[in-house]
């Protein structure tokens, strides 16, 4: 645990908010033309796949804004 607060959390929790709305724009600007002619299971599939894909780089990102280390 750290001892003195750092600038990493609140620069982590803007660049997080600022990534996730740059990446919600781009799926809901680009996604829909791609897919809107496919079925609605294969619809779902897309949509569950990118609103789960941004979850993988969370985990070093977090440990990042806490340790100040990527690993």
């Amino acid at each position: 645990m750290r001892e003195e607060p750092t600038g990493r959390i609140p620069l982590g929790i803007l660049g997080l908010l600022l990534g996730l709305t740059v990446y919600a724009v781009v799926i809901a600007r680009y996604v829909p033309e791609i897919v809107s002619g496919w079925h609605t299971l294969a619809q779902t599939a897309v949509y569950l796949f990118f609103g789960l894909i941004w979850l993988l780089p969370l985990r070093r990102f977090l440990s990042w804004m806490e340790t100040g280390k990527w690993r």
